[in-house]
């Protein structure tokens, strides 16, 4: 298709992952870099299915709710994609996302949604970021113009919709300090002593990514991940890492030869320090692994566990199921207010340190079992453990499986606490229980500032 130029569109909403949507007359489009309220021209570059997508062009009136992005990297990196749109609005909309997927996805009755938990902090709030190496990182428009940068090699994020290309970063916004220093003295050493950075493309190369964690009490995971290395020459850079930052708590290798970039199946090996983080929620304290997942906000995190615990609406006598239990982040926290609380998580890792987790808060009033939440509660099972008054369920982005649904639709628990981080996956299920359950309340929470992404937990009362 020839691209074809459309004037004098008005930017009017955002839809579903945070695409902007403009309107020309009858004419619907959805258009990159720009925000609800700019008036600008649009170079149409796709139609699919009667959706025409572009990129605007040219701006005609720019939006009052425009803010100048923080970061100098905002034009190029992708990841803070809302960074220049006012956090009030930005709220706004995420607030009409979880609306939009609950009636049009879920076509579910609701009651009037919650105001949006706005994050504590809107920069610096994350827990943990994954940095990519690359032989040959990213070079901008501006570089490309004046013939700099070329097969330089970068450590950072990988460019939005580009597999293989990585933005050297020079300061990034999203994790508290030490990180940047963190990033930025291992890419130094690493050029300095000639490791070969990884060639996506070509499966060669020495150090393939970066993980750094760290926690609310100041503690702090830092990850490298080799693709192919010498054991003395990972020796040298763990141990420049592990010097120059004492503030590190865990410092951990991978080996990852394969050619993907999962390591969940790899072993971790601990260079220095103790094996796992520590946090701690009200009077609750948890470790976490190098494989564990936790919330990704360490501060807004633990607001949205303790809102999941209230809507729970417990009085000390029920027995709960916690689906999708993790590392027992919610599950501990029922403990305080339930007479039992059973965990049911399919990571092996992630159920021993919930255990774990139990036994150093001297908690007793509460079991975690192994395996697919679906395989798991079976007839068996709930003959043996009890049927539960109250399910606690916090799945992955994908949603709860079909059989899950349909358990809970037989066992039909009194009450249902429903934490999802994809809304529209939320809305299948609650259409799934809508004959049985009625949504008594809707609380969406922002983990994730700068971005389309939204939280929303629900909580369904039986019929």
């Amino acid at each position: 298709m020839k691209d074809i130029i459309v004037e004098n569109a008005r930017v009017v909403d955002v839809g579903a992952k945070g695409k902007n949507i403009a309107k020309a007359g009858d004419q619907v489009i959805l258009v990159d870099n720009a925000i609800p309220g700019d008036v600008v021209d649009i170079r149409v570059h796709k139609r699919k299915k009667g959706v025409a997508e572009g990129s605007a062009i040219n701006f005609h009136t720019y939006s009052e709710d425009r803010i100048e992005p923080v970061c100098r990297h905002f034009y190029t990196c992708g990841g803070c994609s809302w960074q220049n749109i006012s956090y009030e609005k930005q709220l706004f909309f995420k607030g009409k996302m979880v609306s939009d997927a609950l009636k049009r996805i879920g076509k579910v009755s609701i009651p009037e949604i919650q105001p949006i938990m706005a994050s504590p902090t809107i920069e610096y709030y994350r827990n943990r970021l994954d940095f990519a190496f690359s032989n040959k990182r990213w070079v901008t428009d501006i570089e490309m113009k004046n013939e700099i940068g070329f097969n330089e090699p970068g450590l950072g994020f990988h460019v939005s919709g580009k597999f293989d290309k990585v933005l050297d970063l020079h300061r990034c916004y999203l994790q508290p300090d030490p990180s940047n220093s963190i990033r930025l003295a291992a890419r130094d050493f690493a050029i300095k002593h000639n490791y070969p950075f990884f060639d996506l493309r070509q499966q060669t190369g020495s150090l393939r990514s970066l993980i750094v964690r760290n926690t609310s009490i100041g503690e702090w995971m830092v990850i490298v991940i080799f693709h192919t290395e010498s054991r003395k020459r990972i020796g040298e850079l763990m141990a420049f890492i592990s010097e120059k930052f004492p503030i590190i708590s865990s410092l951990y290798y991978v080996i990852n030869a394969k050619r993907n970039d999962s390591v969940f199946d790899l072993d971790h090996t601990l260079y220095s320090g103790k094996p796992y983080l520590r946090e701690r929620i009200g009077k609750i304290k948890y470790n976490i692994g190098p494989k564990s997942f936790f919330q990704t906000n360490f501060r807004q995190g633990g607001n949205l566990i303790l809102k999941a615990v209230e809507l729970a609406d417990l009085k000390g006598g029920e027995l709960i199921y916690d689906l999708y239990t993790g590392v027992g982040s919610i599950a501990l926290q029922m403990t305080q207010y339930a007479k039992k609380v059973i965990g049911i998580e399919s990571v092996e890792e992630a159920i021993e340190l919930a255990n774990l987790n139990a036994m150093e808060n001297d908690i007793k009033n509460v079991e975690f079992h192994t395996g697919d939440v679906g395989r798991v509660m079976n007839d068996d099972f709930l003959a043996k453990n009890g049927v539960p008054d109250v399910i606690m369920t916090d799945p992955p982005r994908t949603g709860m499986e079909p059989d899950v649904v349909q358990k809970i639709i037989e066992i039909l628990p009194e009450r249902i606490v429903y934490v999802s981080c994809n809304p529209a996956t939320q809305a299948r299920d609650l259409a799934m229980l809508d004959a049985n359950y009625t949504v008594d309340h809707v609380q969406p929470v922002d983990m994730f500032p700068h971005t389309y992404h939204v939280e929303n937990i629900v909580r369904l009362l039986k019929r």
